[in-house]
């Protein structure tokens, strides 16, 4: 006598598929539909012009600033360039108010990138990290966290979404990440910003002193990058 197979109720179903939901790869699947999705409306619908030249008349003061900063982050997280964003920031609030909201939007940003990194890619991407630069990126985040992401902040030849994502895969805690990432965007931020509240005026010497910062980290950051890769190499 043959027993009868036992037939799945539904309960034991309902825990197989929310299994299935919450495994890693599930969760980098929606994390790539996510990032995809967002990519494809910065294309389509430019929310940075939207920031900058659509802005509501009808706000003013902080409401204005907070806004701004709520916009700004949303918008760094789905891939608009910090320097646009930083340069409407300026043109839109002058130097102080706009040094603030932009600041204030690029944590937000970095927050919800490493958010969404960490709760959705982390578990799938961390058995794939392979190769010796790969490695050592991971070791360097990892074990250094602040003082690593302090650098790529300052210097900033890492395009800022894509340190959020490998910071996230990394094992850096969110006070680390957060906090270097406030401190260390200061400079660069500022200097667009500036940049962006004199634009009027592009021979002023606020102008070209600001101008001048950005060329100069941005070569800088070129130069450690070119070293880096050198050591990497004959390592």
């Amino acid at each position: 006598m043959f027993e009868p197979v036992p037939r799945p109720t539904s309960a034991g179903l309902a825990v197989r598929c929310t299994r299935v939901l919450l495994s890693p790869w599930s969760r980098l699947s929606l994390l790539v539909l996510v990032l995809a999705s967002a990519g494809a409306l910065v294309v389509l619908y430019e929310p940075q012009r939207l920031l900058s030249d659509g802005w509501p008349g009808q706000l003013g003061g902080v409401a204005a600033v907070v806004l701004y900063a709520v916009a700004y982050g949303a918008c760094t997280a789905a891939f608009v360039p910090r320097p646009l964003l930083n340069l409407a920031a300026g043109a839109l609030f002058g130097a102080q108010a706009g040094l603030v909201s932009a600041l204030a939007g690029t944590v937000l940003g970095a927050g919800i990138a490493f958010t969404l990194g960490r709760l959705l890619g982390q578990d799938a991407l961390r058995p794939l990290l392979r190769g010796r630069w790969v490695k050592a990126a991971d070791t360097q985040l990892s074990k250094h966290g602040f003082r690593s992401m302090l650098a790529i902040r300052i210097f900033p030849g890492v395009p800022f979404a894509a340190a959020n994502y490998c910071a996230a895969v990394s094992r850096m805690g969110y006070a680390p990440f957060l906090l270097a990432t406030a401190l260390g965007s200061i400079p660069n931020t500022a200097a667009y910003v500036i940049a962006g509240s004199r634009a009027g005026s592009p021979t002023s010497p606020t102008f070209l002193i600001a101008m001048g910062f950005i060329v100069v980290t941005g070569l800088i950051s070129a130069a450690v990058a070119w070293r880096k890769r050198h050591g990497l190499s004959r390592g």
